[in-house]
């Protein structure tokens, strides 16, 4: 899904240590000493929060589970609508399945994100789509998810200032337009693509000190194929739909979470915010599944938006439970059932 580019480097030997701060001890030990510090400073709040976690309400706990099986579900149905649209039609489970196990190749594994792209394009190609349009439909999976994301924390943002302002609204709205017309444009006429891609060509083979050409026609080929893929304006709409509605039911989660320890009068405007915020933290790489980023962003959040730490506490650590703990464990053992059923092939 991410471009690539290959560079010859110059030989020149690294000599002499590294920096200070890309050292494994001293990493090791700033992150004990942070920790430390969090836990001295936040005692109280976190044996509060335990207190919480002991006695849920487990009706709202079962509710936050199904909330964030219909997020995965909605993901799986959102992919599965873009590959549609150029004639590939698979089940509902087996799209389901690959979604799940993608989730978390990508949460849990240094350079994850790598291990699920080259995943989730194999699942794709077993299901009968070309090398172009696995491509396709990944990179624009990719492309709603985050969009659908920016958007629901602009408009979370614009209710939280109460200005009224309309007008930024419709500005979100005619970008989405621009954008999904320029898709169906471009699969409908990749040729629109050969003078962009012949100029990058030229620069990555002058990098490569390569002929001029050297590769052309194959990548050429690769974007011709696109002429397979359709994205009718219904099957792009209903995928619009579902990538919002995939983050929706997750921050749903989240609220659930906090009614099932006793905060339900969280302001739902700034639980967004504070959602928003932690999946945007959730998008910097820096440990697995943002362990410890996450989770700060949304505490942080949710006190902001009038929780104590204790409930704060105790709601993210309920959600993460959910999300992070039973949907990641559940995703490596459709993992491991898809590696057994494909037996003798490499992720």
């Amino acid at each position: 899904m991410g471009a690539m580019a290959v560079q010859q480097q110059s030989a020149r030997p690294t000599t002499g240590a590294p920096p200070w701060w890309r050292r494994g001890p001293t990493v090791a030990a700033i992150v004990v000493v942070v920790l430390g510090a969090e836990l001295v400073l936040g005692w109280s709040a976190l044996v509060e929060a335990l207190t919480q976690l002991r006695t849920p309400q487990w009706n709202w706990v079962a509710a936050a589970l199904a909330a964030e099986l219909a997020s995965m579900g909605t993901y799986a149905r959102m992919q599965r609508a873009l590959l549609r649209g150029a004639g590939t039609k698979v089940s509902i489970k087996r799209h389901v399945a690959t979604a799940y196990a993608a989730h978390s190749l990508s949460a849990t594994l240094p350079g994850g994100p790598v291990f699920s792209t080259t995943f989730n394009f194999q699942q794709l190609r077993r299901f009968g789509a070309s090398p172009a349009v696995a491509s396709w439909c990944i990179a624009l999976s990719g492309v709603l998810s985050a969009g659908a994301l920016v958007v629901i924390g602009a408009v979370g943002g614009l209710l939280a200032r109460n200005t009224g302002s309309w007008h930024s609204l419709v500005g979100y709205a005619v970008a989405a337009v621009v954008v999904a017309f320029g898709v169906r444009q471009l699969a409908e006429h990749p040729q629109l693509l050969d003078r962009p891609v012949r100029a990058v060509l030229g620069g990555v083979n002058r990098v490569r000190r390569r002929p001029p050409g050297h590769g052309h026609d194959r990548l050429v080929g690769f974007v011709e194929q696109l002429r397979e893929v359709r994205v009718h304006p219904a099957n792009f709409a209903v995928a619009v739909v579902l990538a919002l509605l995939n983050w929706l039911f997750d921050a749903l989660c989240l609220w659930l979470c906090c009614v099932a320890v006793g905060a339900g009068g969280i302001n739902p405007v700034g639980l967004v915010i504070a959602y928003c915020a932690g999946m945007a933290a959730a998008s910097v790489p820096i440990v697995p599944g943002g362990l410890g980023v996450v989770d700060a962003a949304l505490v942080l959040g949710l006190v902001a938006s009038g929780l104590t730490s204790a409930l704060a506490v105790a709601a993210v650590v309920l959600y993460r439970l959910i999300s992070f703990g039973f949907i990641i464990g559940l995703g490596w053992l459709v993992w491991l059932a898809i590696r057994h059923k494909h037996r003798g092939e490499r992720l």
